[in-house]
């Protein structure tokens, strides 16, 4: 099966991309057409054992924007014509049988009460803004501030806020919760800053080992700030008892294990489905994926160790320190015990990145890395370690990071149906074309998830009449069959082909 999408870019030079035979519930199976600066046509197939082939196209300049940036909506500002409500008014309505779940943002005033059974993040959070403002949950969760979400809530506009009531919470001293946030390197294309988002340029993708500056940083909450001296982390068993290790004791009672690993987020490459379909989540390009050595405790000799069998056990639950300071909720993700138990698939807790203390953006003091499994599951700043028979029941395991087919929205997803994204499919991406006077270099990784290693990448330069097999450079090229479980750089140089005709639409085809 042949998936292709062209973007008529009749003022730019053209590069179309192509996938195939590949079915995936990751937001990266999509493809679309990119600008690299060059007037010719490349395509690249990453090829696995055990998987099929994709290809991913990706410019040297960016040729997308996020959704956000495509209108000028203005939440919150005065509205003519409509009713002045007073802040008092406003949090007399919290319920629906008090007439109404009312909300405000900046000046205006909401019904959001035939929303609330709709809102992605459930329920329960959103009713904690009744009667009153969205700002302090809004600045914890910068997802909120797209265009989309915007319209949304405007469409449940039901009047203004009373001038002198806008004025005082506008004026309420309220802390910040990223205080705590680390400096980070100004090399980072940031896609939010609360929670800090942010990924590497893609021509910087050029070693097999990602700087620890230049690694991708996804956060959901603020960063922690956790003292390492007081540090413990809590393992809880399947009979409902718990222990107790330290920093110390993860480094001193269990031997040091050290795995090079991938890890990428399920949202890399938003932004080339969004050039098909607007979609929900954050923008992303092709660089949140990023490669590391990782040393620290085999969680398996751990869980062994402490008496922790498979017996009865399903899943291996992981709870993050950082939570949401205005419902305590904390970050958490589950992956299967089959695989967190077993010694081959090298999961660890892990306290050193690239040989040095984990930076505090990516889990200092302790991180869980299950190699081969999506990032999400990677959980950061880990406090608490669950054997159980069910997965975590955080949110971002049950209502998040689950696959659809296109035609499913927000208003009729069941996230009931569909499993937790665990393994992520084989991808590719050229990082850098270079044009050289009748060749073009390209260069690129290929990665798969799951331990699958890439075999094979091969580039085109004349939509598919020839191909050229790229040269590989793994991360680490003594991993083995099944355990691959870092990234593949890869680099081609191609003649470049003479063009053939103009289409009627503008585009060149070679």
């Amino acid at each position: 099966m042949w998936l292709a999408n062209r973007a008529m870019l009749r003022h730019l030079r053209l590069v179309q991309g192509f996938t195939r035979g590949l079915s995936t519930s990751s937001t990266s199976s999509r493809t679309t057409s990119r600008v690299i600066g060059s007037l010719h046509l490349l395509k690249a197939f990453a090829m696995t054992s055990g998987a099929a082939a994709a290809a991913w196209y990706v410019s040297m300049h960016r040729t997308t924007t996020p959704a956000a940036c495509e209108a000028s909506i203005s939440p919150g500002e005065f509205v003519k014509g409509l009713k002045e409500i007073s802040l008092e008014e406003v949090q007399k309505h919290k319920s629906k049988s008090d007439g109404g779940i009312w909300v405000t943002y900046k000046g205006g005033v909401y019904d959001i009460t035939e929303f609330i059974e709709n809102h992605p993040g459930g329920e329960s959070k959103i009713l904690l803004a009744a009667g009153g403002p969205l700002e302090p949950f809004w600045s914890l969760y910068a997802q909120h501030q797209e265009e989309f979400v915007y319209s949304i809530l405007e469409e449940m506009r039901i009047g203004n806020l009373k001038a002198s009531d806008k004025e005082a919470l506008a004026q309420k001293d309220e802390s910040d919760p990223y205080a705590n946030d680390p400096a980070r390197s100004p090399l980072l294309t940031v896609r939010s800053q609360k929670p800090f988002n942010a990924e590497p340029p893609l021509e910087l993708l050029d070693s097999e080992i990602t700087p620890n500056d230049l690694f991708y940083v996804r956060n959901h909450l603020p960063v922690p700030k956790v003292d390492a001296k007081d540090y413990k982390l809590e393992i809880v068993h399947r009979d409902g008892r718990s222990s107790a290790l330290t920093l110390d004791d993860l480094k001193r009672k269990f031997k040091p294990h050290e795995v090079t690993a991938t890890i990428m987020c399920a949202g890399n490459r938003r932004n080339e489905m969004n050039s098909i379909k607007t979609v929900k989540g954050g923008y992303w390009d092709a660089g949140a994926i990023s490669t590391a050595r990782w040393t620290g405790a085999l969680l398996s000799e751990v869980l062994e160790e402490l008496g922790i069998t498979e017996e009865g056990v399903e899943h291996i639950q992981f709870e993050g320190l950082d939570k949401d300071s205005t419902t305590q909720t904390i970050y958490g993700a589950s992956i299967p015990a089959d695989i967190a138990m077993d010694k081959k698939n090298e999961v660890l807790l892990a306290y050193k990145m690239n040989d040095e203390p984990i930076p505090a953006d990516h889990g200092y003091p302790i991180r869980a890395v299950a190699p081969g499994i999506v990032g999400a599951r990677n959980v950061k700043w880990v406090g608490k370690i669950i054997a159980s028979d069910k997965e975590s029941d955080s949110h971002w395991q049950q209502n998040d990071y689950k696959g659809f087919n296109s035609s499913v929205d927000w208003h009729n997803v069941d996230f009931s149906t569909a499993p937790a994204i665990q393994e992520l499919p084989v991808i590719s991406a050229i990082c850098s074309a270079r044009v050289e006077e009748d060749e073009v270099v390209v260069q690129g990784y290929a990665y798969s998830g799951g331990g699958r290693g890439i075999i094979r990448v091969d580039v085109t330069a004349d939509n598919g009449s020839s191909w050229e097999i790229a040269e590989l450079s793994p991360a680490d090229p003594n991993q083995k069959r099944n355990r691959v479980y870092g990234w593949t750089l890869w680099s081609a140089t191609l003649k470049l082909p003479e063009c053939k005709k103009t289409m009627e639409d503008g585009c060149l085809v070679l």
